[in-house]
């Protein structure tokens, strides 16, 4: 992976019944507002992209809101990623229509349907991120959750499953940690920096930012292309151009 590459800072919006809510490790959610309200806060902030995640979507058996979306994109320049329940090329093709810029996928890649191949050679890899949910730790040892019911996989380990996907086709991945999720506590940097290494493309950092040197640190000693975070932006006084300038700052390759 080029790491020339500027590094991008990415809000995350998680959906829930068409509100916005926060989670501890994917769960205790809690409304924190108008995805729409805050998708405009964020273009204001040049943030460098904005991920939807429509968390409801897959237990419920229906596509991401295709309204929210073309809403915010209608309104909004910076790119839009979006996820939720996305199970076939006609609804990816659905939600690009509507103004997502990246499709995001997880339950359909876990369950290995072939969504990721024939979605990657229809709409170009670039355009399909895939969504890697992940429990454990370096000591014990780590293990993707996926599907409606987040079970762990047998066996295999994140590294290996990236691996897997980009070989189907998957242009990025967004990589969270579900025991850091909502915590504030840092990322898991040993977990990011073991998939970034075992892959060529980009990796996103997601899961457990509280300081905008937990971002620094993404990317620095994680090696992800880009960070997201929720509950710093949401809960704090910062900011993605507060964050952008810390970045700068300290060196790090970043939009000025």
């Amino acid at each position: 992976m080029d790491r020339m590459l500027k590094h991008r800072i990415i809000p995350t919006l998680l959906l829930k019944d068409g509100r916005m809510v926060k989670s501890k490790q994917f769960t205790d959610y809690r409304d924190v507002g108008n995805p729409v309200t805050a998708a405009r806060v964020y273009d204001a902030q040049r943030a460098d992209e904005l991920v939807f995640l429509d968390i409801s979507a897959s237990a419920e058996g229906r596509c991401t809101l295709v309204d929210i979306i073309r809403q915010v994109s209608e309104e909004c320049f910076m790119p839009l990623g979006v996820g939720g329940g996305i199970r076939s090329v006609e609804e990816i093709r659905e939600l690009l229509k509507a103004g997502a810029d990246k499709v995001i996928i997880n339950t359909a890649a876990y369950l290995s349907t072939g969504l990721v191949s024939q979605a990657s050679h229809v709409f170009g890899s670039s355009t399909i991120v895939v969504s890697i949910d992940v429990r454990g730790n370096a000591s014990q040892g780590w293990a993707v959750y996926g599907g409606i019911d987040r079970k762990a996989t047998k066996g295999e380990s994140p590294k290996d499953y990236a691996q897997r996907m980009e070989s189907e086709g998957a242009g990025e991945f967004f990589l969270t940690s579900i025991d850091h999720d909502g915590m504030m506590n840092g990322y898991d940097l040993e977990l990011i920096r073991s998939v970034a290494d075992a892959v060529s493309i980009p990796v996103i950092a997601s899961g457990g930012v509280g300081t905008l040197e937990d971002l620094k640190r993404g990317i620095e000693d994680g090696h992800a292309s880009a960070v997201a975070a929720a509950s710093i932006f949401h809960f704090t006084d910062q900011s993605p151009i507060k964050a952008r300038k810390y970045l700068f700052d300290h060196g790090v390759n970043v939009r000025p």
